[in-house]
């Protein structure tokens, strides 16, 4: 039986989540995305079956072109799903591989720019801004523009505001994807921080295997084209976490084989 897709996909399970006995931040039914074109179509997802709970921290990996970009625009309202339901509870951020600051702009007149649009007083905004810059321990940089500032700080930028639409549910695609190692790393640790302190849940995209297993409390595996959930591992060590552990290094090995047994059906690229 095929779902139906809402006019309001936001709020139509809106009452399914308050009864429920886990507190759901975004829940997936049934949820599938069918491009079409002419006489043409591309199934990009197939009946995706998902709950993410509040304060969760879960990473997709699968191979490229796998659905996992479409989910997020779905979630983030971007995208509408062909057929099932979505529900989001709470207000959601997306931040993408690249940052996308305005170049014009300085980097407090990015952070600032959700909350112009909402039409938030320019005194709270103010106020916000630089809370938001101390978050991200961007303090003394908010005059700079863009160009003015290493790709590192670009990203820390673009993840102020994101979390400046006052986001519960932060979507991440592949925010690092285009990071030196080391920078990279050291946002592995400015990410798991700003989680634990804002509460936020996040869903974060990446090809990266251990970024996964090093940042996530759960990675869900989906399967190349059309994208389907094929698995899913809970990460139980504690954090925080280095990357080269020998933990993450098991556990990667663990997930890599896995998704590599889904992929190669399709001849796909494994993702490391």
């Amino acid at each position: 039986m095929t779902a139906t897709v809402s006019a309001a996909p936001r709020t139509t399970t809106a009452d399914r989540v308050e009864d429920s006995a886990v507190d759901v931040a975004v829940e997936l039914r049934g949820l599938s995305k069918v491009y079409r074109s002419g006489r043409n179509q591309i199934q990009a997802l197939d009946r995706i079956d998902l709950v993410f709970t509040r304060h969760s921290f879960t990473c997709v990996v699968g191979a490229s072109g796998c659905g996992k970009s479409t989910m997020l625009s779905i979630i983030a309202g971007l995208d509408q799903p062909t057929t099932g339901e979505l529900a989001v509870n709470g207000n959601v951020g997306l931040m993408f591989q690249e940052s996308a600051l305005f170049p014009w702009l300085t980097a407090e007149q990015n952070i600032e720019l959700p909350m112009k649009l909402r039409r938030v007083l320019k005194a709270e905004r103010t106020v916000r801004v630089q809370q938001l810059l101390q978050l991200v321990r961007l303090e003394g940089f908010g005059s700079k523009r863009p160009h003015e500032l290493s790709g590192g700080m670009r990203q820390r930028v673009a993840l102020a505001r994101a979390l400046a639409q006052d986001a519960d549910v932060l979507l991440m695609d592949e925010p690092f994807g285009a990071l030196d190692a080391m920078t990279r790393d050291v946002l592995h640790h400015e990410l798991e921080r700003i989680w634990q302190q804002t509460g936020a849940t996040i869903i974060f995209v990446t090809h990266n295997v251990r970024e996964a297993v090093r940042l996530g409390d759960r990675i869900v595996l989906l399967s190349s084209r059309p994208g389907r959930v094929v698995d899913s591992f809970d990460v139980h060590f504690a954090r925080p976490r280095r990357i080269e552990s020998p933990e993450v290094g098991s556990l990667s090995i663990a997930v890599t084989s896995r998704l590599g047994q889904e992929v190669a059906r399709h001849g796909a690229d494994v993702p490391t």
